[in-house]
């Protein structure tokens, strides 16, 4: 598998503060949306917005595959040996069976084998070389990706979130030395995509819960920051740009997540508050901005929607660059927000053009 994608030069100017040519905007449809709509409905939404899907003209109209670890009623265990199960076809599951949940599972625990996979699927190392080169070729460029969740959520597969949350309480030596093997699994992954002249590496993880972050700040400090400066630095000395994701409200752990040497950062818009991010954030970096999937979207209607996707414009943005916009559609929103909001984002995506 192949979790590669390609960006534009566009991307780039815009996280550089370059003056790109409009706001690069990405409306992404999970897959378990297409058992949930009309599927024509959808196909009639991405011809109708070439900005969004620019390539739908030239593909063909077939539904996405799920992963092994999206499939209901079909528990996945992964490369580390964590069980992962979802209720819902397209959904990404939970891990209901920690393999490190007793520490006496730890001695003689190997990890897998990064030339072979990124922890979830098998990776394709050549396939992402010709990638890379053929993208080159064609005057494109290539991000490369951690998993989703490399370090506290990986560590959190592994032990069990309340277990780990305690080992970081307690001081438990036994897990710096898991925190030095899930770091050195995910740094020879970095290596080989910035070897291979990624353009980009991206390090997504969620830290955020609904209100707060998802472990103390200073246990951020301890554990994980260090993680994320050391996976950064190899990207980072090859002129790599370095985007970082996080759901949730990480605003009491931004301060040191930006300091970690990052160009963007995808970050959800109103559990963090606005006004926060533009007080705090605008213009020290790209500001990837998670536009609403809780409220506004899914129980308001098209002309607060509209309002919604100006103001964080208008808000955020600049002729300059410094901001790009990503909706994540999942079942439940109506029909009509769904195109509102695709409207929207193609209408102000060339606000400052």
């Amino acid at each position: 598998m192949d979790f590669t994608e390609t960006i534009t030069e566009n991307t780039l100017r815009a996280i550089r503060f370059e003056r790109p040519d409009y706001i690069p905007m990405v409306f992404w449809i999970n897959p378990a949306c297409w058992h949930h709509y009309p599927q024509d409905a959808l196909f009639e939404l991405m011809a109708g917005h070439p900005l969004l899907f620019p390539d739908f003209a030239s593909q063909k109209t077939a539904l996405p595959e799920l992963d092994p670890w999206e499939r209901a009623g079909e528990p996945y265990k992964d490369s580390w040996g964590c069980v992962w199960q979802t209720t819902d076809d397209g959904i990404t599951g939970s891990v209901m069976q920690h393999p490190l949940a007793s520490w006496d599972a730890f001695e003689g625990f190997a990890p897998p084998d990064p030339a072979r996979t990124n922890s979830m699927a098998a990776f394709d190392w050549d396939a992402i070389k010709s990638k890379i080169l053929q993208a080159r070729r064609e005057g494109k460029h290539v991000a490369g990706t951690l998993e989703h969740g490399h370090a506290f959520l990986r560590l959190s597969y592994l032990r069990g979130y309340e277990n780990l949350l305690l080992d970081m309480a307690d001081g438990d030596k036994r897990l710096w030395r898991l925190i030095e093997m899930v770091e050195s699994f995910s740094m020879a992954i970095v290596r080989r995509y910035v070897d291979l002249g990624a353009a980009m590496m991206r390090y997504p993880e969620d830290l955020g819960a609904q209100l707060g972050p998802m472990l103390a700040p200073e246990h951020f400090r301890t554990y994980i920051k260090p993680i994320y400066e050391h996976l950064v630095a190899p990207a980072r000395a090859a002129g790599c740009m370095v985007h970082m994701h996080s759901d949730g409200d990480i605003r009491s752990l931004a301060n040191d997540i930006t300091a970690c040497g990052i160009d963007a950062l995808n970050l959800q818009d109103l559990v963090n508050g606005i006004d926060w991010i533009a007080a705090n954030l605008k213009g020290r970096l790209c500001i990837d901005l998670d536009i609403d999937r809780q409220q506004i979207t899914r129980f308001a209607g098209p002309r607060e929607i509209d309002e919604l996707i100006a103001r964080e414009v208008q808000t955020l943005g600049s002729p300059e660059g410094g901001l790009m916009m990503i909706y994540g559609l999942y079942p439940g929103v109506p029909l009509e927000n769904v195109k509102a909001i695709a409207d929207a984002m193609e209408r102000y995506a060339t606000f400052y053009s």
